[in-house]
C-alpha cells in the first residue's frame, strides 16, 4: 500500500513585549499553587513537571495535556452519533497514522478505496478506521470522510453500523449536499439500521444550515411517530442549525417550545442561547439565561462563561466581562485562548488598546499560543484607537511567525488607516490583497467607497462603483447607502435621486439608511415639506423609522409648528410600532 508515516513539528510559543496599557483592568488571572516548598513524591507521579520560560517550577497533568490544543477545541469534536467525547483527540495507532495521512492527501476516491481493499476486516482495523473519521472530524476534512465512510458501507466486509451512516450525514450536511444527506439517512432505513437521536440530530441540523425549516420540523414530526419525544441532544442541533442558517427568532421559537415541551435544558442549550442574544447585542438577555441556569442547578461550562464574556465584549462591558471572567476562574476552569481572546475583544470594544495589549501578553505568559483571531483582535484594537502605526506592526508580526492573514485581517487594517484618512495606505492594502490572491470583496469596496465620499473624492467614488458593477462582487445596499448619503452631505440630490431610482432595477430594497439618508439630503436645505413627503413614502413601503430618522426630520424643522407636528408624527409612530413589535 502507498501509506507513509508523518511526523510533524512540535509547535513553540512566541512572547510578545508590549508598551505598559494606559487601562489597568480590575480581573484577576488565579493560579493554583501551593504554598509549601517542597512538591510530594506522588504529585511527581501524578504530573509532569518542569521549568517554564521565567524560570518557575510549573506542572501538567498527563491525562489533561493530549486533550489541550490552543484551548478546550471547541465546536471541532465529535458531537452527535459516535460516543466520542468533544475535545478529546483518539489515540491513533501506527497503521491508523498511515491511513490518516494518505486519505488526506490522495484525491482520487478508486485508488484510496483500491489500497483499502488490502486491508484485513480485523476488530482492530475498524478501530483504526473510526479513529481515522473522527480524527477528520475534528480537523474538518469532510471529503476523506465521505470516501472513507462510503468504502467502509459499499466496499468492506465490516458489518454496516449506524456511527459510518451519521458520519457520512454530517459530512454531507457540511458540505451542503442536501440530497446525499436524505439519500444516506433513507440507505441506512433499508440497510435495517435503527436511526439514533444522534442521527436525527444531524439531519435537523443539516436541514436548518441550509434554511430547509419545513423538512427539519418534518423530522420533529417523524421521531414523535416512532415513539421518540426530541431529547436536548436534536433540539440542541435545531437551535444549533438554526443559528448557523441565520434564522435567530426560528431559533428562540424552538428553545421556547422546548421548554413548553418539558424538554431538560442542558448546559449547551443554555451556552447556545446565550452565544444567540450575545451575537444580537443583549447582553442583558444572555445574563438573564446565566442567571437562570445557576438557579436550574446546570452548571455551565467554559464555554458558557466564555460566551458570556463574549456578550458583554460586543457591547464594549469591559467590566462586566472581566467579572465573568473572574467567575470562570473561580468556577475552577483555566482561561483558554478563546476566553482571552474575548477578554482581549472586550477592552478593544471599549477603547483601551493597552488593556487588550496586557491580556495578549497574559495569554502567551500562561501558556497559551495566540491565534488568527488574537491578532485580529489586537489590530482592530490599535485601529479602533487611531494607533495605525501599532495596528500594521501586530499585522506584520503575524506575518512573521507564519500566520497567513485572512481577509478579515487586511480589513481591519484597512478600516485603521480609513480613519485617519490614509488614502493612499488604503489603496496599498487593497493591491497586497490582490497579490496575496485574495479578491477584494463587496465589503472592502464599500470600505473604500466611504473613505473616498469622507474626503470629497467623487470621481474616485464612481470610479470604485463602476468596477463593483463588472463584478465580480455586485453592489449591495450599503453601497447605495454610502453614495447616497455622501452626495446628499454635499448637497447633490440630484444625484441622490438618481441613485435612489436605480435600487429597483438592481433588486435592491431601501432599508431605514436609504430612507433616511435621502431625507438628510432635503433636511440639510430646509426642505421640509419635501422631507415629510418622503417619511410618508417610507412608512408606505414597509419600512419603519428609527431614532436617526426622527433626528433627520427634526433638523429640517425651522418654526416651533413644525416641530410640533413631526414629534406629533414621530410619536404616533412609535405607539403603533409598539403593538408590533414582539415581547421578550
Amino acid at each position: 500500500m502507498a501509506f507513509r508515516l508523518a511526523v510533524g513539528n512540535p509547535l513553540s510559543y512566541v512572547y510578545v513585549e508590549v508598551e505598559p496599557r494606559r487601562y489597568r483592568p480590575s480581573f484577576r488571572c488565579i493560579a493554583k499553587t501551593s504554598s509549601s516548598s517542597e512538591v510530594a513524591i506522588e504529585k511527581w507521579k501524578r504530573e509532569g513537571v518542569y521549568i517554564d520560560r521565567s524560570g518557575k517550577l510549573r506542572t501538567f497533568h498527563h491525562k489533561k495535556l493530549s486533550r489541550k490544543r490552543c484551548g478546550s477545541l471547541r465546536g471541532q469534536g465529535w458531537k452527535y452519533g459516535s460516543g466520542f467525547v468533544d475535545g478529546i483527540f483518539p489515540v491513533l495507532s501506527p497503521i491508523a497514522q498511515q491511513i490518516l495521512d494518505f486519505v488526506q492527501k490522495e484525491i482520487d476516491a478508486n485508488r484510496v478505496w483500491a489500497s483499502l481493499d488490502n486491508l484485513s476486516p480485523t476488530h482492530n482495523t475498524w478501530d483504526d478506521l473510526i479513529n481515522v473519521a473522527v480524527q477528520l472530524r475534528l480537523t474538518k476534512k469532510w471529503d476523506p470522510i465521505v470516501m472513507l465512510c462510503e468504502w467502509i458501507l459499499h466496499r468492506s466486509s465490516f458489518q454496516l453500523d449506524v456511527m459510518c451512516f451519521n458520519l457520512l450525514i454530517d459530512a454531507y450536511g457540511q458540505k451542503s449536499q442536501y440530497k446525499k444527506v436524505e439519500s444516506t439517512y433513507l440507505e441506512l432505513l433499508e440497510a435495517r439500521c435503527v436511526p439514533t437521536e444522534d442521527t436525527y440530530a444531524l439531519l435537523i441540523k443539516a436541514y436548518c444550515t441550509g434554511g430547509m425549516k419545513q423538512k427539519a420540523e418534518a423530522v420533529f414530526a417523524e421521531m414523535r411517530k416512532y415513539g421518540l419525544p426530541p431529547s436536548a441532544i436534536v433540539y440542541n442541533a435545531y437551535i444549533d442549525g438554526l443559528m448557523k442558517g441565520g434564522n435567530s427568532q426560528k431559533a428562540i421559537e424552538v428553545f421556547q417550545r422546548m421548554k413548553r415541551d418539558g424538554c431538560q435544558l442542558s448546559t449547551e442549550t443554555y451556552t447556545l442561547m446565550i452565544n444567540l442574544y450575545g451575537k444580537a447585542r443583549k447582553s442583558y438577555m444572555a445574563l438573564k439565561l446565566f442567571d437562570e441556569m445557576r438557579i436550574q442547578k446546570c452548571k455551565p461550562n467554559i464555554c458558557t462563561y466564555t460566551a458570556m464574556v463574549n456578550a458583554f465584549a460586543r457591547e464594549g462591558l469591559c467590566q462586566k466581562a472581566e467579572e465573568i471572567f473572574e467567575q470562570l476562574q473561580e468556577a475552577g476552569h483555566e482561561p483558554d485562548v478563546y476566553a482571552y481572546n474575548a477578554l482581549m475583544e472586550a477592552y478593544s470594544r471599549a477603547g483601551y488598546p493597552y488593556g487588550a495589549a496586557e491580556v495578549f501578553s497574559l495569554m502567551q505568559h500562561m501558556g497559551y499560543e495566540p491565534d488568527r483571531a488574537s491578532f485580529n483582535i489586537m489590530v482592530d484594537a490599535y485601529g479602533r484607537a487611531g494607533l495605525y502605526e501599532d495596528a500594521e506592526g501586530v499585522f506584520e508580526e503575524m506575518k512573521r511567525l507564519g500566520i497567513t492573514p485572512t481577509m478579515k485581517s487586511h480589513m481591519l487594517l484597512l478600516s485603521a488607516y480609513s480613519r485617519v484618512g490614509n488614502i493612499a495606505k488604503c489603496e496599498d492594502i487593497v493591491n497586497q490583497m490582490h497579490k496575496s490572491g485574495l479578491e477584494p470583496d463587496t465589503f472592502v469596496l464599500n470600505s473604500m467607497l466611504n473613505l473616498y465620499g469622507r474626503l470629497g473624492k467623487f470621481e474616485n467614488m464612481e470610479k470604485v462603483l463602476i468596477e463593483m458593477e463588472k463584478g465580480p462582487y455586485e453592489a449591495d445596499i450599503s453601497t447605495y447607502n454610502i453614495l447616497i448619503n455622501v452626495y446628499g452631505r454635499a448637497g447633490f440630490i440630484e444625484r441622490v435621486e438618481e441613485l435612489f431610482q436605480l435600487l429597483p432595477a438592481k433588486n435592491l430594497i431601501p432599508d431605514v439608511v436609504t430612507w433616511t439618508s435621502r431625507i438628510g439630503a432635503y433636511s440639510r436645505k430646509k426642505l421640509y415639506t419635501r422631507c415629510l413627503e418622503i417619511f410618508e413614502e417610507m412608512v408606505d413601503a414597509g419600512c419603519y423609522p428609527d431614532g436617526g430618522t426622527a433626528k433627520v426630520l427634526l433638523s429640517s424643522c425651522s418654526s416651533e409648528d413644525q416641530i410640533e407636528q413631526v414629534t406629533t408624527v414621530i410619536r404616533t409612530m412609535h405607539k403603533d410600532m409598539k403593538t408590533l413589535l414582539p415581547i421578550e
